[in-house]
């Protein structure tokens, strides 16, 4: 049973790290993205789409974490969770960067080719602006309910580690009645032998006394009914 959880946490960790690596790479196409508008929406919908995978395995892991029946496991997994928390912040800081960078490199072409005129381009300007207004709105409304999230999970975290602490003193707690019962029995199983080595004394003083009277008795009858000899 051990060995299947163990399987699961590094399956569950292996797909955390793949999931890492795929929203990476996505945030480089969007920082490298020339446009138009419709493939950096793609894009960011790649990225949410792999953001709510990572997010649901991180929260697998951490599950898994609170159901390890050791300590030294639950709090290296629960450990594990944090870092991977931490870079998931990371990669929103790195999206959202990415998506200003993209904005920025939009503009310029369009104002580029403002300055060349032509109404087509003002309104495909125009409709940049706002679709890329759109996209930032959304990915802020999305750093804000992850920011929310790892405000309960961490809350969440330190109970957990509270209550693990809590168990670890009384497991010591535990064994250090569990020492003081043993020497009790070690005092218990000394007196015993004690008593036993002077029951076995008694009765070898019983049977020499036994054996002195017995002697006695044939003793004197001998003198008495055999005075000859």
């Amino acid at each position: 049973m051990a060995a299947s959880s163990d399987v699961h946490v590094r399956i569950c960790g292996q797909e955390i790290i793949k999931y890492d690596l795929e929203i990476k790479a996505l945030i480089q196409d969007i920082r490298e993205c020339p446009g138009p508008q419709s493939e950096l929406m793609d894009l960011n919908s790649k990225v949410k789409e792999k953001f709510g995978q990572l997010r649901l395995r991180i929260q697998n892991l951490e599950q898994m974490a609170k159901e390890q029946d050791k300590e030294t496991d639950k709090l290296a997994i629960l450990t594990e969770t944090e870092s991977h928390r931490k870079q998931m912040l990371s990669n929103q800081t790195a999206w959202r960067k990415a998506n200003l960078a993209c904005k920025l490199s939009i503009d310029k072409v369009e104002a580029d080719e403002l300055l060349q005129g032509g109404e087509t381009s003002v309104r495909q300007r125009k409709t940049t602006k706002e679709s890329l207004a759109k996209t930032s709105s959304d990915i802020t409304e999305s750093l804000m309910s992850i920011s929310r999230m790892m405000s309960q999970q961490v809350q969440q975290s330190d109970e957990t580690i509270g209550s693990l602490a809590t168990s670890s003193r009384t497991v010591l707690e535990t064994n250090e009645e569990f020492k003081a019962m043993t020497g009790t029995i070690h005092l218990g199983r000394r007196l015993i032998t004690k008593y036993n080595r002077r029951e076995l004394t008694d009765k070898l003083l019983i049977f020499l006394a036994l054996a002195l009277f017995l002697s006695t008795v044939l003793y004197i009858l001998k003198k008495r009914l055999f005075p000859f000899l």
